[in-house]
């Protein structure tokens, strides 16, 4: 079952988590958030000039809102549908990039592997708290921003805890 959260101009211009909270609050009392993985999708409608060639991740305003989200919620990769695209503009959200005509976003290297990392530590904690095997869903959340993670790496993660 896909769930949308809808966001306007003035929820974003406020920084007002309300419908993302009221949504996320809601599957996690059903207390099995583990079912709604990759099913959540952010419908953004911001008022702009219709002449303004940015992309959403290139308005200041929308990118803080989306900061202030990830700081409430650093494990919502988790429930993005991948496959509609709404990791990638997530991603696209918090990590610094260009657009390409040809190539399409390129982001730049450094801060997506930070972010990357970050998320992995983050993800693999939360998962385990949820028991929620998570090294494949992990291993697919890298390879899908273009980096392959192995096994090796996650009993390091787990030798230290």
């Amino acid at each position: 079952m896909t769930i949308t959260i809808a966001l306007n101009t003035e929820q974003i211009n406020n920084l007002d988590l309300s419908p993302a909270k009221t949504a996320i609050s809601k599957l996690v009392a059903q207390g099995a958030i583990a079912s709604y993985e990759q099913q959540l999708r952010l419908d953004i409608d911001y008022d702009r000039d219709p002449l303004d060639p940015r992309e959403l991740s290139e308005i200041p305003e929308i990118r803080l809102w989306f900061i202030r989200l990830d700081a409430n919620y650093p494990w919502l990769p988790f429930l993005l549908d991948w496959k509609e695209g709404e990791l990638a503009r997530y991603v696209a959200m918090l990590v610094p990039h260009q657009f390409h005509r040809t190539e399409g976003i390129q982001y730049n290297p450094e801060a997506l592997e930070i972010f990357l990392m970050g998320k992995i530590f983050i993800l693999t904690q939360w998962l385990q708290q949820q028991g929620i095997p998570s090294n494949s869903k992990l291993m697919s959340l890298a390879q899908m921003l273009g980096y392959e993670l192995d096994e090796g790496f996650f009993e390091a993660i787990a030798a230290t805890n």
